[in-house]
């Protein structure tokens, strides 16, 4: 369009070309020519139609004469910025006669000769319609990404190479993503490889138009790198030249209902293998006692297969015949199915093999239920009562039970637990395994001879299994390892309980046929499905607590938890360097001085195994002497440990400063064969008075040898060394034994000590212990002596020797010897 100037005419009269007058008026636009001061110079004749007004009365008037309040407003910056020479775009609601419409107003400044803006040249289309389609364009929109960022399963916009262009929040929670780095990935970097395949497949077709859209079940993988079993459906959607434009893909994750059908599979899988296993026959039908399966057994009874058999009548298969007068009996099944009960068939029943001979058969019929308790079918179960029948079941229950004790062996323990497990699983509740070992029995063995030992495991079995009864299943699965399995229990603490009870009524209740054995055993406890979720992982870990009870003292239990299966390598490794530092000398004995209560003066020692190397700790006792015992190492350590002790204490009895050495001696060195004569070597070798030595063994060891632990101590005590009583009254603290064993020397453990002079049952104990003694003329040592007070209440009840951090702590024999010297 031409430079129109300011003040001149519009209309006809105007000097420009008839066409650019015509294309002007004509144009569907609203066309305006202001001033500097706002004044209108020109508007076409679209302003007749927007305003009603003859364009030729606008000349001259104020843009404020002609447009409403609202209005200039809106286009009153655009016009400000194009007097200031720049040029501005305005879209928005504007006027149009008595209604409102949409426009998009352009506003071009108009320069003179010497370059200042002289006016302004506007142009507004009515762009409603447009707007009104974009406005419902974005609406539709918003309300298809709302729902899309809301859905409760998961969606996802795929182009057509497979790259994720957009996904919604449930994506992003079940696959572990944030949405950025969601965004970065194609679909087949979450996808399982084995899925890639029929994925890309369908995916292809879709893209060839060979399908609208298809439906898949997958695999991806999540963020922490466990597999997520989705639900996968997918619409494709495509450009309007038909190009594939992006996929709609809706994920629904289906990982619970494919852990459900994962174990109602197991669970029939162990169905059918149990039906398939049990030595009795098994036929089901359906509610017209139709014949749905047989197992093998009931198969070779009857003389039909499973083909066969399958839709038949119940009487075509299972033919019965009163054995006393060959009339037919009636089928047991059809009375349980119509009464809904268990139904036992009685009499003299011959079963009818389709080949014509007869087996006389036991029977029991019951009806099957639905998830509501509707009858849907029944059971048939039975079994051949023949002589020979009855020796192939006697077969096999001596291959799936102990001869020993009768207990079922390690193979049924493992089928029954297997049982439990899947049927915890399938209630979603909890099972529990109890690993059991008697300690010390070995030497049970070797002391007393195989038949106790034998008798002892009897006698041990009959515990079990009259604590144990309804539901629980106790095994003897090796030597002297028993297993209990729990099938109900609700925490770990349940089963803690029930061992409990079995060690406290075990020690409480001994067989008085072994009383004076007095043995202890150790326990483990794993939990389904907390621990382990198959029965060889549930032994295996309460096997590990077990040995954990077993390291930890004895005569305890443990419940399993993960740090235990790191353990074995420790001993493992411990087991190796302690080999190592044995061959190296690296072991050593440190003593710790016993003071006579009165006088304070040093008049003996207890000689106390230490591995170290310069000066520090490789190991603590408590670390490698369990691993010693368990060994075998305890036998070599031991009499190494004695033999030092007597050397030490014969170079300080020819220096003139004699002083007793007390030694300890553990349970596997004390009942070896021949540890009287090597101990009557060592002294002889050394040189020592035999009164020099000083033996401390624990209640435990006494009482477990029974009469053989009296005999070696009586030959111990003719050899002239003194015997003490370590740990006095933490045991089985039987008054009667002390009068039947030659004991010289009572210690009182230091957990009484500790609180000697603060608790009143402490230092009744403490008192007891002293004037037991006493009266036995026996010597007391009290050891763990750490506070004068405990000194002073322990020397005024009339204990004699005391011993503890108060007079010194273990030290080398260099140290203690200068100790000796200085007192």
């Amino acid at each position: 369009m031409q430079r129109i100037e300011p003040d001149r005419p519009t209309g006809p009269a105007s000097s420009e070309p008839d066409w650019a007058v015509r294309v002007v008026h004509g144009a569907p636009a609203l066309i305006a020519y202001i001033d500097r001061e706002l004044r209108i110079r020109f508007a076409n004749a679209a302003h007749q139609s927007w305003l009603g007004v003859d364009p030729a009365q606008l000349h001259g008037r104020h843009v404020a004469e002609v447009l409403d309040e609202a209005s200039l407003q809106r286009t009153g910056p655009c016009l400000e910025e194009a007097l200031r020479g720049h040029p501005s775009v305005y879209e928005g609601e504007m006027f149009a006669g008595q209604s409102r419409c949409y426009v998009h107003g352009s506003f071009q400044p108009d320069y003179d000769a010497d370059g200042g803006v002289c006016g302004i040249f506007i142009v507004l289309i009515d762009i409603t319609e447009r707007h009104a389609l974009e406005t419902r364009l974005r609406e539709s929109e918003q309300r298809f990404f709302g729902a899309f960022q809301h859905a409760a399963i998961g969606m996802g916009l795929v182009a057509p190479d497979g790259r994720l262009l957009r996904v919604n929040a449930a994506l992003c929670q079940m696959l572990g993503y944030r949405e950025p780095e969601l965004l970065q990935l194609n679909i087949r970097d979450i996808t399982h490889p084995d899925d890639v395949a029929k994925s890309f497949e369908l995916a292809t077709e879709l893209m060839e138009g060979k399908r609208d859209s298809y439906q898949l079940e997958k695999r991806y993988f999540h963020r922490d790198g466990h597999v997520v079993h989705v639900l996968l459906t997918v619409s494709l959607v495509r450009a309007p030249d038909g190009t594939p434009f992006h996929a709609v893909a809706q994920i629904q994750d289906i990982s619970q209902r494919k852990a459900y059908e994962e174990a109602l599979f197991r669970e029939r899988e162990l169905a059918e293998v149990t039906l398939r296993s049990i030595g009795d026959a098994v036929i089901t039908t359906d509610l017209q006692l139709r014949v749905t399966s047989l197992n093998p057994i009931a198969e070779a009874m009857t003389g039909w297969s499973h083909a066969e058999a399958l839709s038949r009548s119940i009487e075509d298969v299972f033919r019965l015949l009163d054995g006393d007068n060959d009339e037919l009996l009636r089928n047991p099944l059809r009375e349980a199915i119509g009464r809904d009960t268990i139904v036992e068939l009685r009499g003299n029943a011959m079963l009818v093999h389709r080949n014509g001979f007869r087996t006389p058969i036991e029977d029991s019929a019951a009806s099957i239920h639905d998830h509501a308790g509707n009858v849907i079918g029944g059971v048939l179960v039975f079994h051949d009562v023949s002589a020979t029948r009855a020796l192939v079941l006697k077969m096999a229950h001596m291959a799936q039970h102990d001869t020993l004790t009768g207990l079922p062996n390690r193979h049924l323990l493992q089928a029954r637990l297997a049982q439990v497990i899947a049927a915890a699983r399938r209630r979603h509740g909890r099972a529990a395994l109890i690993f059991i070992n008697l300690d010390h029995f070995k030497h049970v063995n070797d002391s007393l001879g195989h038949q106790t030992g034998d008798q002892l495991l009897r006698l041990f079995a009959a515990h079990l299994r009259g604590l144990l009864g309804g539901d629980h299943i106790v095994s003897r699965t090796a030597g002297d390892e028993f297993m209990v399995v729990l099938p109900h229990v609700d925490s770990s603490a349940d089963a803690a309980k029930t061992c409990e009870l079995l060690m406290r009524r075990w020690h409480e209740h001994p067989p008085h046929e072994l009383a004076e054995l007095a043995l202890s055993f150790s326990a483990g406890i794993s939990l389904y499905p907390d621990d382990a979720d198959d029965a060889e992982a549930l032994i295996r870990h309460a096997d590990t607590a077990m040995y954990e009870a077993k390291m930890q003292g004895r005569n305890s239990y443990r419940l399993f938890t993960a740090a235990m299966t790191e353990r074995p390598a420790a001993q493992m490794r411990i087991e190796r360097d302690l080999r190592t530092a044995m061959r190296r000398g690296d072991l050593q004995l440190h003593y710790q001085p016993k003071v006579d209560a009165l006088t304070g003066v040093v008049v003996g020692a207890e000689a106390l195994l230490r591995w170290q190397v310069d000066g520090h700790d490789v190991y603590r006792p408590d670390q490698f002497v369990p691993v010693a015992e368990e060994s075998g190492l305890i036998g070599p350590l031991g009499r190494w440990a004695l033999q030092q002790a007597c050397q030490q204490a014969a170079v300080w009895h020819r220096s003139g400063r004699s002083v007793s050495i007390a030694v300890n001696v553990a349970p596997p060195q004390f009942l070896q064969p021949g540890f009287h004569d090597a101990l009557r070597d060592m002294l002889r070798e050394s040189d020592l008075p035999p009164g020099m030595i000083e033996l401390e063994l624990t209640e435990r060891m006494v009482m477990s040898g029974g009469d053989h632990s009296r005999a070696l101590m009586q030959q111990l005590k003719e050899l002239g060394v003194s015997l003490a009583l370590d740990d006095f009254g933490t045991g089985y603290s039987s008054l009667s034994y002390l009068k039947h064993f030659p004991i010289d020397v009572l210690k009182i453990p230091r957990a009484f000590v500790r609180d000697v002079a603060t608790d009143t049952d402490s230092a009744a104990i403490a008192d007891a212990i002293i004037t037991m003694a006493q009266s036995l003329e026996m010597s007391v040592v009290a050891e763990g002596v750490e506070t004068p007070e405990q000194a002073d209440y322990l020397r005024q009840a009339g204990c004699r020797l005391l011993q503890g951090f108060l007079y010194g702590a273990p030290m080398p024999a260099v140290e203690f010897e200068r100790l000796l010297v200085s007192a």
